[in-house]
């Protein structure tokens, strides 16, 4: 019992300690402040002195002084916003200035009634499915009007596959890498091949680059294209381009360049991480797609396309063991709702080991090409250089065929679909691909003026490109080679219409196809 009152009596002192501590280090403190400042306050008023000399009141943080105008200038400079050069690019005049009304590719309530039918079409099927397996049936998919990649599709105008500033195209971007899938199959392309391949021709359109056709909870559709190439290897140098492989990363990176140039004639692109089991031979109805899976002597789940030439384990993709990285480009609207037609390019290379086409041949080629229609008047062939520039700047040779939306007409955009064997070699820069520039000595005013834009430090073109990609999952997408490629080919394009306008005048070179001045290029 005494040890117990022993106790208690150390712990009442130990409090008391403590609480005189905390009065005299801090409330005193405050008390004798406040006694000090209103006695100063009392001098003041009792002081006969002009006011300007009175005694500052002390204070304890002084207030910080206000910023010189150099000072308020570094402050912007070095702001989040003012530090973000993709930001100030897409507030320029030429990205930021408000965008014509345009027809639209599809009618809502047409579009509505249309997928609303397919997605009753998917329910039956998959009901059907289920039962003759025994297996229990899981929800059925609703068609939701806000889904992302419905309002990309009706988003599409005669103009570009999505306005400048787009909330749907942002949230699809958002929606890609995360959305659960529903079901996997061949594309259309593999399908068509199945059985009917012809060994025999060089163009080999399948195979090595296996793609797979996925759709989502929400019911909209992606194509997946897995990695087959890291990032730091180069094409070989003995390779042909019909023969390249097609990278994932090319994808996702050309969708960001399209928007960077203001074409915006590539679907949305996200990287993604597959678990190829789970997301794809878990799903998949197709039973030809399923038998070609298989576990590598690793240990690595690895598929590969079903085709005479190809129908190999050497070709197959793998995981790591499941895991597997790729990229979703969104589907464009069914060909039943947006037909759209597929034109060989005017400049189409020779896809044989040895022979050339004319454009190869007789650099006045483009003399006949303007004496064809729809090359003869219009937008057709200023559209067909866009794509050579754009193309240039991806290092892309393999842009065989374009295609356009039939409800355009001829004036229509030109889609740049396909451009995973692009970013290849950033060591080396193709000048063949810009042969519709060099040629024609034509390019429109708005294309030019703003390659002028990126080609300026505040804007340079790597730089907002490594800024852009940033935004995607699998960052880093490109490594640096490619970026500072990318600042080398600008160049090029510049000189290459520089040495046109000596030659035939700017009045002949520079196609004014909208009416918009020449930007200050400043750097406030």
């Amino acid at each position: 019992m005494l040890w117990n009152r022993r106790d208690r009596l150390l712990i009442l002192l130990l409090l008391g300690a403590l609480l005189s501590a905390d009065v005299y280090f801090h409330l005193w403190p405050q008390v004798r402040q406040r006694l000090a400042g209103n006695e100063a306050g009392r001098s003041r008023e009792a002081c006969s002195c002009p006011r300007e000399e009175a005694a500052p009141a002390p204070s304890l943080q002084p207030p910080p002084p206000l910023p010189d105008r150099a000072e308020k200038n570094r402050a912007e400079e070095t702001s989040p916003a003012r530090r973000s050069k993709l930001r100030r690019l897409f507030a320029h005049p030429l990205y930021s200035a408000p965008e014509r009304s345009a027809e639209k590719l599809l009618g809502r309530q047409e579009a509505l009634r249309y997928y609303r039918r397919k997605v009753a079409r998917w329910n039956r099927r998959h009901k059907i499915y289920r039962e003759e397996r025994n297996l229990t049936l899981d929800s059925l998919i609703q068609l939701k009007q806000e889904a992302s990649w419905l309002q990309f599709h009706l988003g599409i105008n005669r103009n570009a596959l999505y306005p400048r500033s787009s909330p749907a195209v942002d949230q699809l971007l958002q929606d890609m890498p995360h959305f659960s899938t529903i079901s996997a199959d061949y594309s259309q392309d593999e399908k068509a091949l199945l059985g009917a391949c012809d060994c025999t021709q060089i163009v080999k359109p399948s195979g090595v680059h296996l793609k797979i056709v996925l759709r989502f909870q929400d019911f909209g559709k992606a194509m997946f294209k897995p990695m087959r190439q890291k990032r730091g290897e180069e094409t070989p140098e003995d390779f042909f381009y019909f023969v390249d492989f097609q990278r994932h990363n090319a994808e996702i990176a050309a969708f960001h360049l399209d928007r960077i140039l203001d074409f915006r004639r590539v679907p949305p692109v996200v990287g993604r991480l597959m678990n190829i089991t789970k997301e794809i031979l878990e799903v998949t109805k197709n039973e030809i797609l399923q038998s070609v899976f298989f576990v590598s002597p690793a240990s690595n789940v690895c598929f590969f396309a079903k085709c005479p030439y190809m129908c190999k384990t050497e070709y197959a993709v793998c995981g790591n063991p499941h895991m597997l990285e790729g990229s979703l480009s969104a589907f464009l609207p069914s060909l039943n709702l947006a037909p759209r037609i597929s034109i060989p390019n005017p400049w189409i290379r020779s896809y044989t080991f040895a022979g050339k086409e004319e454009w190869e041949v007789n650099p006045l080629y483009c003399n006949t090409v303007k004496e064809v229609y729809p090359y003869s008047s219009g937008s057709r062939l200023l559209n067909i250089i866009d794509m050579a520039l754009f193309d240039f700047l991806i290092g892309n040779m393999d842009r065989h065929h374009y295609e356009m939306f039939t409800k355009f007409g001829d004036d229509g955009f030109l889609l740049h679909l396909d451009n995973a064997r692009g970013f290849g070699k950033h060591s080396h820069d193709d000048i063949s691909i810009l042969a519709p520039l060099i040629q024609c000595c034509l390019i429109k005013k708005t294309t030019l003026l703003r390659l002028q834009l990126l080609a300026q430090p505040d804007y340079q073109l790597s730089d907002v490109m490594r800024e852009s990609l940033l935004q995607d999952r699998l960052t880093p997408v490109l490594t640096e080679p490619h970026l500072l490629a990318l600042d080398r080919r600008l160049q090029i394009i510049l000189k290459t219409v520089k040495k046109c306008i000596e030659t035939n005048g700017e009045n002949t070179v520079v196609a004014n196809s909208e009416s918009l001045e020449p930007p200050e290029f400043g750097t406030s």
